[in-house]
């Protein structure tokens, strides 16, 4: 018998907004603006990670000007999801899985070093899966909104603000060299657990202690990361998740992704390549809220031409995690991101 995943309650999902903006902010000022005892809050955090139910995870920002970011329909034979699903998930450039039922079986977020080594590493491997198909590729060229940009409507305005002021300023814009390979380690120590002290990270790594300080600071201020706290989408409230792929002038991408961002649960938002170029996913309460987004999408940004819409059925990997039908964290993580050594 199906027996659904809890829904977290109003605490939980309040801590997880804070952690939302302020992901690494310690408990003693968490305590004070959400007005719980630090000891308390530390331990519901350990009881919804425990749970799958919330993590904390950091990776590159794949950003076009430092690596590449591409998009990827991909069909199986009818009967073997299950095992192209496996092998993909292997793939460490293989950043996200979503299932889904139109067109294709799977879409692929995949972030490579470059253009080069997705040719040279990851269409070899996808050509080795059996029972794979086939597959289509996109380019991310700008990417406007990811899943760390959007925050769950639950803290008060004043809380969001102090939550936002403890945090400090944002670290700047990353370098135009990208990552440095001495930042690597310490990116695949935070990838599983996004809240890891340096002494924790100098015990995963070997590093020496006062080595893994100094970088794990050099790594939070260079911006070549990204810090999301994620949840499980069935226990935040949200059991439906929609793709769009649509073609509107490049003009308008900046600002549509504003407008999307406003009108709902924006997981991603991206320019690309491709007879779409503009693509957008959200997560929603109710199936009925896909048209009415549509409308209110359609009515407020000119010139958007919607060409499909995508119901995703499951989620096998997220951001590196392996993930429950439900949405909930596995113990299972595949280091993803280009292998930059």
């Amino acid at each position: 018998m199906y027996i659904a995943p809890p829904l977290l309650d109003e605490d939980d999902l309040g801590l997880v907004h804070a952690l939302q903006i302020g992901p690494r902010l310690p408990w003693t000022t968490l305590g004070e603006i959400l007005d719980r005892h630090p000891t308390s809050l530390a331990a519901r955090w350990r009881r919804l990670q425990g749970a799958g139910l919330a993590w904390i995870t950091a990776h590159p920002l794949g950003l076009p000007n430092h690596m590449a970011t591409s998009f990827h329909d991909v069909r199986c034979a009818p009967g073997r999801r299950r095992e192209v699903e496996e092998r993909m998930a292997e793939i460490p450039e293989v950043f996200s899985i979503e299932e889904c039922h139109r067109d294709r079986d799977f879409m692929l977020t995949v972030i490579s070093a470059d253009p080069n080594q997705l040719s040279r590493e990851v269409y070899p491997r996808l050509d080795s899966v059996p029972h794979l198909t086939g597959y289509q590729s996109t380019f991310c060229t700008r990417l406007h909104r990811t899943a760390a940009d959007w925050e769950l409507a639950v803290l008060s305005p004043a809380q969001r603000r102090a939550v936002r002021q403890a945090g400090g300023p944002p670290a700047g814009p990353p370098g135009q060299q990208g990552m440095p390979e001495s930042f690597v380690p310490i990116v695949q120590a935070l990838a599983r657990d996004g809240r890891a002290t340096a002494a924790q990270i100098a015990a995963a790594t070997g590093l020496h202690p006062a080595t893994a300080r100094r970088r794990l600071h050099q790594v939070l201020e260079s911006g070549v990361v990204s810090f999301r706290c994620e949840t499980s989408h069935l226990s935040a409230g949200y059991p439906v998740i929609c793709q769009w792929f649509a073609r509107l002038p490049v003009a308008h991408h900046d600002a549509a992704a504003a407008e999307l961002s406003r009108l709902g649960a924006l997981r991603l938002c991206a320019s690309t390549t491709g007879r779409s170029n503009f693509m957008f996913m959200m997560w929603h309460r109710s199936a009925a809220e896909i048209m009415a987004m549509e409308q209110e999408a359609t009515a407020r940004i000119p010139h958007l031409e919607i060409r499909e819409t995508v119901i995703i059925a499951n989620i096998p990997k997220r951001a590196g995690w392996r993930l429950d039908a439900e949405g909930r964290r596995t113990g299972e993580f595949i280091e993803v991101g280009p292998r930059l050594r």
